[in-house]
């Protein structure tokens, strides 16, 4: 393999971590070339559209498509030929019972090996799709099925926000590398050479591990933080004031102690419940993941208790509901909360009038016919009996409430992202409640 800081990459996977890395590894002056077997979809990227939304990857695309550094192909031979790695960034997604479903990770290492089983090139093989303990000396058994040659098989998990994925990539807190081999993770420490931060080595159970354990902590943070504000609910005690406080000490940090209607999204849910599962394998109960998912689901639930509170019987309620996605700067609505509250909410009889700035054709492809979709908040509020906040972007902040207050049917609004400024909409007339 080739010293040189500049090295060919292949990238099997164009979903949020395939084509972040993919993008990001070609901006640091890497060729990339970026494998999804949709042909429709490969022809869009080749223009700089990009599939997803996330801040500044389009013009990331587009820049380096132009410099001749991106290509994107359906052809995996292509994006294999000459290549020093391949990353594998396929889906991991959760199977009944809470386990990763590996299929995916399979079928694309038995693609590379039967690939150089022809071409007899050496190859790294990255696997950065979230996996459990055990997984990458597996997949090396499953090549091996395939392909006697060298190679090596090497874990590199992802820690990207999405929202704020381009950052987090480029200014990393860090780069974990599981390696059997010390030559192949110094090769993969020079391709990450260009990011400031630790290059943290260690073998590949413990990288495998650490993905799992780093989402479980925040996973766990966030339930903490709803349990101390469920707490505070009947006392004087401001959970934005405890939060604050809590993360002035440097043990703990101010970082996820936003308290809400629970975490979502492609991570935390899915890696915490995978955790929890192995953990199960071996013979271990962890009590706490259970209790921190049960914790997440309770938060839904007692948002809709206090929906119900103000309303009494939803049946033919208008009920606006403000965010689709399940955070604010991306478009992705897999394990929303608002999505699963406006389920509860039209099982319940009520009539949701929603607007999301950039996930709404997602979420249509997921909710019933009982949801209707507005352009603006202000469409989507007139008459309706109560207000929600279910996701935190940044323009409901400067969303005019006098305005809203005159076309509200009731001017409650309930915050379930603590987003706004309660006091100020009291002092409008409001009747406000966060979590």
């Amino acid at each position: 393999m080739s010293s040189m800081r500049n090295y060919k990459i292949c990238v099997q996977g164009t979903g949020y971590v395939g084509l972040v890395s993919g993008v990001c590894f070609a901006n640091m002056g890497h060729t990339v070339i970026c494998i999804d077997r949709h042909r429709d979809r490969v022809e869009n990227m080749r223009k700089g559209k990009s599939p997803i939304f996330e801040p500044g990857l389009k013009e990331l695309m587009k820049k380096n498509i132009k410099n001749g550094r991106l290509f994107f192909e359906t052809s995996l031979a292509k994006g294999l030929k000459n290549a020093d790695m391949v990353f594998i960034c396929v889906g991991t997604p959760p199977k009944k019972g809470g386990e990763a479903d590996l299929s995916y990770v399979k079928i694309a290492a038995k693609q590379i090996a039967e690939r150089l089983k022809k071409t007899k090139q050496y190859l790294q093989i990255i696997i950065k799709s979230t996996v459990p303990v055990g997984t990458c000396q597996m997949i090396e058994d499953h090549i091996r099925k395939f392909y006697k040659g060298e190679f090596d098989v090497l874990f590199c998990p992802e820690f990207l926000r999405e929202g704020s994925a381009v950052k987090d990539f480029s200014f990393a807190d860090r780069v974990v590398i599981g390696a059997k081999d010390k030559k192949a993770a110094r090769d993969l420490v020079r391709v990450f050479g260009s990011i400031k931060c630790p290059k943290f080595v260690t073998n590949r159970e413990s990288a495998e591990m650490i993905k799992y354990a780093s989402n479980s902590f925040l996973a766990t943070k966030i339930s903490l933080i709803n349990e101390i504000a469920n707490v505070c609910e009947d006392t004087k005690a401001d959970i934005e004031e405890v939060a604050k406080g809590m993360g002035l000490d440097h043990r703990i940090g101010p970082y996820f102690l936003k308290a809400g209607i629970g975490y979502g999204g492609s991570c935390f849910p899915k890696d915490v419940h995978a955790l929890n599962q192995y953990a199960g394998t071996k013979g271990y109960d962890f009590k706490l993941l259970k209790a921190v998912i049960r914790v997440n689901q309770q938060q839904r639930d007692n948002f809709v208790k206090k929906i119900k509170a103000y309303l009494g019987d939803l049946k033919d309620k208008r009920i606006a509901v403000l965010g689709l996605a399940f955070k604010g700067n991306t478009d992705d609505i897999r394990e929303s909360a608002a999505i699963e509250v406006i389920r509860k909410l039209t099982k319940l009889g009520a009539k949701v009038q929603t607007y999301d700035p950039e996930a709404m054709e997602r979420a249509k492809q997921e909710l019933d016919g009982q949801v209707r979709y507005f352009r603006n908040p202000y469409t989507a509020a007139r008459g309706c009996d109560l207000l929600l906040i279910a996701t935190e972007w940044p323009e409901f902040k400067k969303i005019n409430w006098r305005k809203m207050k005159k076309l509200l049917k009731q001017p409650i609004v309930l915050d379930g992202k603590n987003l706004l400024d309660g006091s100020k909409l009291k002092k409008m007339g409001y009747v406000y409640k966060g979590v």
